[in-house]
């Protein structure tokens, strides 16, 4: 009995003394912090008040900072306060978050096309973004942008957009093309929900009006010349992100899939369910230099349709090609650069940057084989300048130079805001 007694008193003193070695959090305070709201900074951070002090929790809580748009860094300090109690601080160096938006982009064929927007990345103070844009590119169009991530909890938001996007289109068949106006003009909401820091997922519906009208080319009885058809699009989107920031430097493992079902009201423009996956990964080279490539692979429902969905375009997968220059039913893209600092002072940074962007295309109604057919492979390495400022949130101007080096490929510029990928 009484070694009993004292077993449990030792027990007793045991987890009393290992419950009294834990460090508590006793404060955490935001500071550094302007218009981006401490309570808001709070509400995302895992730590708090009166929980154990974990330096794992406090990384995460700095890597999920430095992903807002209104974070250029952020680190945290640890002080102590009295007996196992322990003051945080995160301090915030911000971005500035209003920014235009501006994408020109041009071939030797003397195309031209430009976008221009405007967006706060950070309205109230709770990482909402907000905005839209302009774009001529032959017609024009336009489109506003609603999300807020974090909306409703650390979980739980909200996404909603409309645009009215107008556009002259090649459309393929019979080794011929022609020319068409095509627009798209859509109604979408999604919710968006992150379950812990390195997932998150987007579901919602997109209501759209697809119209095609013919202006030249080549004819063909069995290819209409003019299409409107409602469209029901049902998307969910799954990103694994584990992304580390330090201003201009990424570095780590990101993928992002996205998967869509497309209704269709008419036998011209069928229903069909694409999806893609894109694999970025990003490494430090050095001091000054950044790894940076992009994997994507995607397929849809491989009907023998001139109005395939995936695309070979100048501003989206091989800087250099051309404006939408062929179009497929599959996919299969790798972008690769290497960025170097060449210029950083206070707030400035230039980087050069070589990079190959080459991909190959499944023909509508075609075979896997078509991914290794040379006629469907381009590859287009290139040269760029970055243009940064590192206190103003993706105040990247850049301007690449890619040219084809196949028999009969183009070259050309793409500027834009932000990296390429």
């Amino acid at each position: 009995m009484m070694n009993r007694v004292f077993f449990i008193f030792l027990f007793g003193l045991f987890m009393n003394s290992s419950f009294a070695q834990d460090k508590v959090i006793l404060d955490l305070q935001v500071q550094g912090n302007k218009k981006l709201k401490s309570s808001f900074v709070k509400k995302l951070s895992k730590a708090e008040a009166g929980t154990v002090l974990d330096s794992t929790l406090l990384d995460e809580d700095i890597k999920r900072l430095k992903r807002l748009p209104a974070v250029a860094h952020a680190y945290y300090q640890v002080f102590f306060s009295h007996d196992n109690n322990y003051n945080v601080f995160y301090n915030i160096e911000e971005n500035f978050t209003i920014i235009p938006a501006i994408n020109i982009y041009t071939t030797n064929d003397d195309e031209f096309a430009y976008r221009l927007g405007l967006y706060e990345f950070n309205a109230l103070g709770q990482n909402i973004a907000f905005g839209g844009f302009y774009q001529k590119d032959i017609f024009s169009s336009y489109g506003v942008n609603f999300r807020a991530p974090f909306l409703f909890n650390r979980e739980l938001g909200l996404a909603i957009n409309h645009q009215d996007l107008n556009t002259q289109e090649p459309v393929f068949f019979d080794n011929t093309t022609s020319d068409y106006k095509y627009r798209n003009k859509s109604f979408e909401v999604l919710a968006l929900y992150q379950p812990n820091f390195k997932n998150r997922f987007e579901f919602g519906v997109n209501y759209f009006l697809e119209e095609y009208n013919y202006l030249r080319g080549a004819t063909n009885p069995s290819v209409p010349q003019e299409l409107s058809v409602k469209k029901l699009l049902y998307k969910g989107i799954y990103e694994f992100n584990n992304l580390d920031y330090n201003y201009q430097y990424v570095s780590g493992f990101k993928s992002m899939l996205n998967l869509q079902y497309v209704t269709s009201t008419s036998d011209d423009l069928p229903e069909f369910v694409i999806g893609w996956n894109d694999f970025h990964y990003y490494k430090r080279v050095g001091d000054k230099g950044n790894w940076a490539s992009r994997l994507r692979v995607g397929f849809s429902s491989n009907d023998d349709t001139p109005f395939a969905p995936f695309s070979v375009d100048n501003n989206v997968n091989l800087r250099g090609v051309g404006n939408t220059i062929d179009r497929g039913t599959g996919a299969v893209v790798i972008n690769t650069e290497y960025r170097h600092t060449v210029y950083e002072k206070s707030w400035f940074v230039l980087q050069g940057n070589a990079f190959i962007d080459a991909g190959s295309w499944r023909n509508p109604g075609g075979e896997l084989s078509d991914f290794t057919n040379s006629n469907n492979i381009r590859v287009f390495p290139g040269l760029g300048l970055r243009f940064i400022h590192k206190r103003i949130f993706n105040a990247i101007f850049r301007i690449d130079y890619g040219f084809g080096i196949t028999s009969g490929e183009p070259q050309g510029l793409v500027f834009g805001i932000g990296q390429y990928f």
